[in-house]
């Protein structure tokens, strides 16, 4: 397994739209290495998510890191559960050291195919679904920052650390 390089904002592959994968190629040697490989970077650089555009690569596949045992998925359908958004703090490898907070269904469904190409079908709900939707939206070419609703919570992270992070534990 390997460390890959991590693309920054700037970097025209965050802006695009991933390629489809096919649901066969997903059990193919080198998918599976891409796979082992985003893994091993999300934890080095301590991520809970990481999508294939973020490490160079277009095409639809992303990796969480949520429970005890790692979501992985290529292909994947997101819908929203109800009409409630919530608003919290996110951060992003690809735009290190800054976050902001940024509203996000609090509910939703995903429909897409695990590591070993079976079909998920599945309800998250408030962290799960934050970080899913967020590396969705890297599948499509979006940062965290478009969907922020103002630029007025954007902070460094050690400026965050100092005065919000003690909110958000209370």
């Amino acid at each position: 397994m390997s460390i890959l390089k991590v693309a920054h904002m700037g970097h025209p592959v965050l802006r695009q739209k991933a390629k489809p994968i096919e649901r066969a190629a997903i059990a193919t040697p080198s998918v599976q290495q891409l796979i082992d490989d985003m893994l091993e970077t999300m934890r080095e650089y301590h991520g809970i998510g990481l999508a294939a555009p973020q490490v160079h690569e277009s095409v639809r596949i992303f990796v969480a890191g949520l429970e005890k045992e790692d979501k992985r998925t290529g292909e994947t359908e997101i819908t929203a559960l109800g009409r409630d958004l919530v608003e919290d703090w996110e951060g992003c490898l690809s735009i290190p050291d800054i976050r902001g907070k940024v509203p996000r269904n609090r509910r939703i469904r995903v429909r897409g195919f695990g590591r070993d190409g079976e079909a998920l079908d599945m309800e998250l709900e408030d962290f799960q679904a934050r970080v899913f939707q967020h590396e969705n939206d890297h599948l499509n070419g979006i940062l965290f920052f478009d969907r922020m609703k103002s630029f007025e919570t954007l902070a460094f992270l050690d400026e965050y650390s100092r005065f919000w992070a003690k909110d958000k534990d209370e």
